[in-house]
């Protein structure tokens, strides 16, 4: 799956995009919108984006657990150099173990303060009333979506995570 962003001016255009979307085979699982007055979409059938979509949780915890289990193997390794006599293999797997649940914890209650880096790009626009549609769409259609919405709606600034922003970011959100 490819996540697009869809930065639109308005509340109307969105509702029309989203039908459109939904004619070409996206349910409302893949469809997320997020703006200053998104109640009105919400009536309408429209998911509201929540903090998966817009902050770095999804990505945090992941990079949380693989740090935790690296200390606490290290720690592991410390603590049967001090505590001499000890079973090195039940210590270090015990230390890796808390180090991953302990990681995965922390990052994760980071992640949720961190913005997506495309939501964060489109802040301000948001503020002043635009619309941000994040839909995820499979990697063979992307185009297809992309062309369409382009064709019938050429005010909308469509998106999408690149290379670039995951090196500016470590986040991207999910």
């Amino acid at each position: 799956m490819q996540r697009l962003y869809f930065l639109i001016p308005d509340k109307e255009t969105t509702s029309t995009i989203v039908d459109e979307l939904n004619a070409m085979g996206l349910t409302k699982e893949d469809l997320h919108v997020m703006g200053k007055d998104w109640r009105p979409l919400e009536k309408e059938g429209v998911p509201v984006a929540t903090l998966i979509q817009t902050s770095d949780v999804a990505n945090a915890w992941k990079r949380g657990a693989i740090a935790g289990a690296v200390l606490g193997f290290v720690l592991g390794l410390v603590a049967h150099f001090i505590i001499h006599g000890t079973n090195i293999v039940w210590i270090t797997l015990a230390m890796v173990v808390f180090g991953a649940l302990f990681g995965v914890w922390t990052s994760t209650m980071v992640g949720v303060s961190v913005r997506d880096v495309k939501v964060s790009k489109y802040d301000k626009a948001i503020k002043r009333g635009a619309m941000l549609l994040i839909i995820d769409v499979p990697e063979e259609q992307e185009e297809t979506f992309k062309t369409v919405i382009k064709h019938h709606h050429p005010e909308v600034i469509i998106d999408k995570i690149d290379a670039k922003d995951r090196a500016e970011n470590v986040g991207e959100g999910n």
